[in-house]
């Protein structure tokens, strides 16, 4: 932690930034049923807890910093955005231009001023919707927000709700306390609905959770939450939504579970959270980490009161302690996850295990298995749990992810898979839906793309933590060269250029952001010298592709913009 030269480095930041206004934000300068537009020239600067206000717009422009007050002059305990239930938010950064939410103290021109372990320096963003929820009323007050603000409730029986969109956005250094033991989420997703757009987001160092559910039916696609304090992700009260390429990295110094997950309350009511994960990469904070402190690691996935839900072709890796703890408890006391799992409401299929402390056998002895019992349930040896992992294509199988670290400026961290595991024996995606993609691998990365949607645009690169693309150098130290597509952005067509110092068999080809090859270009023999190539990308979507030259096993990658 960095904390005793902050000040005066966000002073220098200040100035020597391009002629930014900061511009204060109090809960006052933001009235209901008005739209509001947040622009890349100012830095906005939250103090307390500011909600964009019933029937109220927020616009934010990609490229756009927001920090926040430490230690508001409000008088609340902490500074925080609030989207309440019928408002919106529009935060569409880019790749190139994220939205970057973070602390007064973050000086985002300086990538070495703050690291993993500044947590807690602000308070979070919260998203609210008029979602179906499983608790005990049908609305209730998101948690981190007093009991007494009633623009914090939320809930409802609207599951398709559009509270707006978050794109390549990244929350970084928030969680900061109520009181002790109350920390606001990096994200908190309460009543949310399916029409909202929730797409390249990051939790960077929050104090709390990561990310948390309440609620809804919220659609989330590459994600991450590195090095928070608490859990990595958490839903609670019947989140029913979807996600896909989600990455947990852990800390070394603070972290519980990889994802703590609870159904409802009470735990039988009939709305529980059920949702659908797919291709997650959960990296615990190491299975050699002593367990103290604030660094308990306690689970990979952990199910209780009564959550069903579903994983598949996932990875879950480095953990100091267990794998998994599916709650078991005495018939007397109710529903629970186990009887989730044996009516088929709970189900992990074709996922990777593996690296756990000194536990390696799939068994629930607590000196050698990977399962945790529940003191006092009802089958002490997880013999269900042992049968449905053992019956539906998990593997106690190393990934072999190319690199874990959790290093500032190491570039040393890189979760793509090499185990020939990770590329086979894939769980079916379900047929007919839009929202996921079907791969041909498990976890979050493509083993086979050179770089990961992850590079460009979150603090894990920015600081310095991703490894730097591979394939590169054994080909332009060998005198091969990709040159930048032109026209870039593209609209109907562009043209990259290529040097090949020797006769070679080549392959050209596009991908989208997820490492899918929407386009091959050019697949053959080509004799040395300089070639032109010309990629129709009139049948694209808008947004950020990648071209690559191939040589064997080696790859050049570039970026292009689809507009």
């Amino acid at each position: 932690m960095r904390r005793l030269v902050l000040l005066s480095l966000a002073m220098i930041g200040f100035v020597a930034a391009k002629a930014q206004t900061v511009v204060t934000i109090t809960d006052a300068d933001l009235q209901p049923n008005q739209t509001y537009n947040w622009t890349k020239d100012n830095i906005y600067l939250l103090d307390g807890f500011v909600f964009v206000d019933s029937g109220a717009t927020l616009n934010i422009e990609a490229g756009t910093v927001i920090q926040a007050k430490e230690t508001p002059t409000t008088g609340d305990n902490a500074s925080a955005l609030i989207v309440a239930s019928t408002a919106q938010i529009f935060a569409t950064g880019t790749a190139d231009e994220p939205i970057i939410f973070t602390s007064e103290l973050d000086d985002v021109n300086n990538p070495s001023d703050l690291d993993e372990t500044d947590r807690g320096l602000w308070g979070g963003l919260i998203l609210l919707g008029p979602g179906t929820i499983g608790n005990t009323t049908p609305t209730t007050g998101i948690e981190g927000i007093p009991v007494s603000e009633t623009r914090a409730i939320y809930g409802g029986n609207d599951d398709d709700n559009n509270v707006g969109t978050l794109q390549y956005v990244s929350i970084r250094h928030g969680g900061a306390a109520l009181s002790p033991g109350d920390e606001i989420n990096g994200l908190t997703l309460g009543g949310v609905g399916s029409q909202t757009t929730l797409e390249h987001i990051e939790v960077f160092a929050n104090s709390d959770d990561g990310v948390e559910f309440f609620g809804g039916k919220p659609e989330l696609k590459w994600a991450i939450t590195a090095f928070c304090g608490d859990d990595a992700f958490d839903w609670d009260t019947g989140f029913q939504g979807k996600g896909q390429f989600w990455l947990v990295v852990q800390a070394t110094d603070a972290a519980d579970n990889g994802a703590e997950q609870d159904g409802a309350k009470p735990d039988d009511n009939p709305r529980f959270a059920a949702p659908t994960i797919y291709n997650a990469t959960y990296i615990g904070g190491g299975a050699n980490t002593p367990v103290q402190g604030d660094f308990a690691n306690t689970n990979a996935l952990y199910f209780r009161d009564g959550t069903g839900g579903y994983y598949g072709n996932s990875i879950f890796t480095d953990f100091a302690q267990k794998a998994i703890e599916v709650e078991d408890l005495e018939a007397s006391k109710g529903v629970d996850s186990r009887q989730r799992m044996e009516n088929g409401e709970l189900s992990l299929e074709n996922n990777l295990w593996f690296g756990f402390g000194n536990f390696t056998a799939l068994n629930a002895d607590p000196a050698t298995g990977i399962i945790r019992f529940t003191p006092g349930g009802e089958d002490t040896t997880c013999q269900f749990l042992i049968d449905h992992l053992a019956n539906n294509g998990n593997q106690l199988v190393d990934p072999q992810l190319r690199g874990i670290s959790r290093t500032a400026g190491s570039k040393g961290l890189d979760p793509r898979p090499q185990a020939a595991e990770a590329t086979t024996g894939l769980a079916a995606y379900p047929t007919g839906d839009d929202f996921f993609t079907a791969t041909g691998y498990k976890g979050a990365f493509n083993p086979a793309f050179s770089t990961t949607w992850a590079h460009g645009w979150t603090a894990l690169d920015e600081y310095g933590y991703l490894a730097e693309p591979t394939g590169i150098n054994a080909l332009t130290e060998a005198g091969f060269v990709l040159n930048q597509n032109q026209p870039n952005p593209a609209d109907a067509a562009t043209i990259i250029t290529f040097e090949l110092p020797e006769t070679a068999d080549i392959n050209v080809y596009v991908t989208d952001i997820t490492g899918r090859i929407v386009k091959e270009v050019v697949n053959g023999t080509f004799n040395a010298g300089t070639h032109n190539a010309t990629i129709n990308t009139a049948d694209l979507q808008a947004g950020v592709y990648f071209y690559t030259l191939a040589v064997g096993n080696s790859q050049i990658t570039k970026k292009m913009i689809v507009q």
